[in-house]
């Protein structure tokens, strides 16, 4: 593409603009892309020339179309690469990589956007809305509409971001607009959706799992949803090994639960030397300026070392919730201003990336864990389940050390290692979890989580003395810039 020369250069009837194309043609500094439409792009592709210049090329070749039903919301080509326009005439015009599709109906109205100064209009919200809900053919592998799960997910992310007062307005808009579009059936279906979601009346109708939940009074948050799928399937892609529990007697286990609360606690914050902790835990000592911390670790070891409370798994997700709650109560009994056992009223944050709002919190926790029966392996559980948690964040604070004790429930349930994390692996673990969490990447949460239970089930608990030693050998206890985690 020449540097000095616009990446698409349209025909003109001005007979010097004309000149001018028909000399850099023969110059061979550009090449036809359309009718009476050139590039200076003599090496790329036309489809991705088009795609890249598409509203230029749509505002150029349809000047008085509208961008509307299915394109109007998706705001590019479908997934069957089609455009869909309303226009004064039925045609299809074919291009490299994109089919556009228009049909006859109303011009643009006053409401509705431009792309760009002078670009193509674009159906309005409420417009774009009341035709997707009309009416359509499959034509070309696709409707040009949305079904009713997209119609009814745009209007829950409407209520959602911009409230009761504006998803209202759009049902007004919609219903004075209607009659001059012929749809004013599709408003009336439209004023139903929006009431349901509303809850001013029964909560019949609606199809999609978010937008009942919502009417329920149990709204989600859809795009945790996504993820947690997305971490599901790749979790039920996986074999893991096998790593049965070595803690056969309460002694051992109250060993493996006194580090697995220390580590837990160092993660997030709550530093003290080892020594220090086993006068907490084992000696009830009140470290100076510090009751506060003494207490958290005292509740997880509380938690941790009792393998009755260990062994309970949830049936479904109201159980989930409840014992959740009971446990962060124990969690952080020592801390009443942290309101224990109660979720979150404000939204919480770490740094500009918010969590679960707390409206969602109930939801997206019983819809989340409706998918883990989907799992069979313990540790695929696990993990599940402890990201799910620790992705909600749905306590004031506590979310990471309640996150992995109820990972680390579903392990001792089904007779398996308990997973550690030591201060060596801290950041390993943070990494992973946080591009599974912004890139939808599960694979590095997976293999590090896999990881350190390998080295868990390394750790020989019969002895308190020797698995101490194994922790030091293998620099559990060091910080992630002074070494590795390796062991034997």
């Amino acid at each position: 593409m020449s540097s000095e020369l616009p990446d698409i250069l349209f025909g003109s009837a001005q007979a010097a603009e004309s000149k001018r194309l028909n000399r850099l043609l023969k110059a061979g500094r550009i090449r036809k892309l359309l009718p009476r439409v050139y590039t200076s792009d003599l090496q790329g592709s036309d489809a991705n020339i088009i795609r890249r210049n598409l509203w230029k090329l749509l505002a150029f070749r349809f000047p008085d179309a509208v961008v509307s039903h299915r394109t109007a919301l998706e705001f590019g080509p479908s997934p069957a690469e089609q455009i869909y326009l309303t226009s004064s005439e039925d045609r299809v015009v074919r291009w490299p990589g994109v089919t556009i599709r228009s049909v006859q109906g109303p011009g643009p109205f006053l409401t509705d956007r431009r792309v760009f100064e002078g670009g193509i209009a674009v159906a309005s919200e409420e417009r774009a809305l009341l035709e997707n809900l009309s009416e359509a053919r499959t034509i070309g592998g696709e409707k040009r509409v949305l079904d009713r799960v997209g119609i009814e997910q745009r209007l829950l992310t409407i209520l959602n971001t911009r409230g009761e007062d504006d998803l209202n307005r759009v049902r007004d808009t919609a219903r004075n607009m209607a009659p001059e579009l012929g749809l004013i059936n599709e408003s009336g279906e439209l004023s139903a959706i929006i009431s349901a979601l509303l809850s001013t009346r029964q909560a019949t109708g609606l199809s999609s799992n978010a937008a009942r939940s919502y009417a329920a009074g149990e709204p989600y948050d859809t795009a945790r949803l996504a993820t947690l799928h997305s971490l599901i399937t790749t979790l039920a892609t996986n074999a893991f090994a096998l790593r049965p529990e070595r803690t056969p007697t309460e002694e051992s286990f109250g060993h493996m639960a006194f580090f697995e609360s220390y580590f837990s606690n160092y993660i997030e914050g709550t530093v003290f030397h080892v020594a220090e902790a086993v006068d907490i835990v084992y000696h009830n000592a009140k470290i100076p300026n510090r009751t506060g911390d003494s207490h958290d670790i005292r509740g997880t070891y509380r938690l941790c070392a009792s393998r009755e409370e260990m062994a309970q798994i949830p049936s479904n997700g109201s159980e989930f919730i409840t014992r959740l709650k009971q446990r962060h109560a124990v969690l952080l009994a020592g801390r009443p201003e942290m309101e224990p056992g109660q979720f979150k009223t404000i939204p919480n944050r770490v740094g500009s990336s918010f969590f679960v709002d707390p409206g969602q919190v109930i939801g997206t926790l019983k819809q989340g864990y409706a998918l883990v029966n989907l799992l069979t392996e313990p540790l695929a559980r696990a993990i599940y389940v402890m990201f799910l948690v620790s992705e909600v964040h749905p306590f004031n604070d506590g979310n990471g050390r309640i996150a992995r004790v109820m990972m680390n429930a579903e392990l001792v349930a089904q007779g398996r290692t308990k997973l550690i994390i030591p201060n060596v692996y801290r950041e390993d673990y943070m990494l992973a979890l946080r591009k599974l969490t912004r890139q939808q990447d599960a694979v590095p949460y997976i293999r590090t989580m896999d990881r350190a239970h390998a080295w868990s089930h390394w750790l020989d608990p019969v002895s308190w003395d020797g698995l101490h030693q194994q922790i030091t050998s293998s620099n559990g206890y060091k910080e992630p810039d002074e070494a590795s985690l390796v062991w034997e």
